[in-house]
């Protein structure tokens, strides 16, 4: 199974970058398109059949669904300048996309049957988190979070500084068995600060049946179908992650490769990260 996925245009092209439906996956629910958008044109879609979370990703565009119309949403420079802007589109929507200015955004979906209010998520109601600790630590912001009013979907997003581990402990959600593990779908969508940049995420299972170790680079997408799932950016690189999930609860239960799980008993403080 080929779990690293390459953008379809070239950095700078507009357009849809990226498209990855539950069927190419090979999975049930979650998919992702990534759009760039030059100042003034559209992008229009229908949720057939899915709740979609539009992440901002860079640039300010509008949003006018049959749900609801969205002004001004977006603004920072880059996923690294700031807190996201996101729309929250419930089942059923038809909706377009105006790019204010140049834009880029993901479109996250997941396969739902409930419908659920149009919401729009401003960088005040995103929750920052900072977990880990030494160059183990990573920053979370929180986008939709269990308790956000939407059938299934997850996302956060993840910055891993220079020379850190994030996702360690390695971890999985592969298993329903709540409250201590959900079973969940994942894609990790990446940005690199730099473009020559890279990070390298790995991803097996306890029988080694999976036991994959990627390279990815700015604007590659990787799926994880199970197992654990740690991620390390290289010295002088900052990276960072969109990430979705969708599955068994609306929960992020996951549960510690037993062999490092006891790398979270030396950890004696949490350091400080760049909150952008």
């Amino acid at each position: 199974m080929n779990l690293l996925i390459k953008p379809q245009l070239p950095p700078g092209a507009t357009g849809t970058v990226l498209d990855l439906t539950p069927q190419q996956a090979g999975w049930e629910y979650i998919g992702l398109k990534v759009v760039r958008l030059a100042a003034g044109e559209t992008f229009k879609a229908d949720n057939q059949g899915v709740e979609c979370v539009i992440v901002f990703f860079a640039g300010t565009a509008t949003v006018h669904s049959s749900a609801g119309r969205f002004e001004h949403v977006g603004g920072r420079e880059n996923v690294f300048a700031g807190k996201p802007h996101a729309v929250y589109l419930p089942l059923g929507v038809h909706y377009t996309i105006t790019a204010e200015t140049p834009c880029e955004f993901g479109i996250c979906t997941s396969v739902a049957s409930e419908i659920h209010p149009a919401q729009l998520v401003t960088p005040d109601d995103v929750e920052i988190e900072i977990r880990g600790d030494g160059n183990a630590t990573r920053q979370i912001n929180k986008i939709v979070k269990p308790e956000f009013a939407a059938h299934r979907i997850l996302i956060v997003e993840v910055f891993t500084p220079s020379g850190n581990w994030s996702s360690y402990p390695p971890h999985k959600h592969d298993v329903h068995d709540m409250p201590h593990e959900a079973d969940l779908e994942e894609i990790y969508y990446f940005k690199v600060d730099k473009p020559e940049g890279y990070a390298i995420q790995k991803v097996y299972n306890d029988a080694r049946t999976l036991d994959e170790t990627l390279t990815v680079r700015d604007g590659e997408l990787v799926l994880i179908p199970e197992g654990y799932h740690p991620v390390v950016a290289p010295p002088g690189y900052d990276v960072y992650y969109l990430n979705i999930l969708a599955g068994s609860a609306r929960s992020m239960a996951a549960s510690d490769d037993p062999a490092y799980a006891w790398v979270r008993d030396t950890w004696q403080q949490r350091n400080p990260l760049r909150t952008p």
